[in-house]
């Protein structure tokens, strides 16, 4: 069996959209911002984004200096907070949300850039591993 379907699903356009979380355990947000971008956490109870609140959750990301993966990735602790802010030396972020950071009765979670950043979610942890053809749309 594949990697799709059977470790991780994805969108690859996510800036700002609502990722369904109710199949996976975690979401990896992997955020590229051309210099200094902010990306927000928010959760929300449906792909509508109704009841949508920043999800201060974050206290750690890594961080990439250079896109094209020539670079060891960093650590990059922080007070704990929705925003996450690349900058033109470190222009890549990787955010790893766990489900049970969630509040109650939310099951989507999204990553918005603050400008021209790009998003791309991949939910891992699946709870049923399928075919590739076979996965659910994770932004419904």
């Amino acid at each position: 069996m594949e990697a799709l379907g059977r470790l991780f699903n994805i969108i690859p356009t996510a800036d700002a959209v609502e990722v369904n979380m109710r199949d996976c355990s975690a979401i990896t947000f992997l955020c590229v911002g051309g210099n200094a971008e902010t990306f927000t956490l928010a959760q929300a109870t449906d792909a509508a984004g109704s009841g949508a609140v920043t999800l201060s959750t974050i206290t750690r990301y890594y961080a990439n200096s250079a896109a094209a993966g020539a670079t060891t990735w960093s650590l990059v602790e922080i007070a704990a907070g929705g925003v996450v802010t690349t900058t033109t030396a470190l222009p890549v972020a990787v955010i790893h949300v766990s489900g049970t950071e969630l509040s109650d009765g939310f099951d989507y979670l999204r990553v918005s850039s603050s400008s021209t950043g790009t998003v791309v979610a991949i939910t891992h942890d699946l709870d049923v591993q399928r075919s590739p053809v076979n996965l659910p749309a994770l932004g419904v």
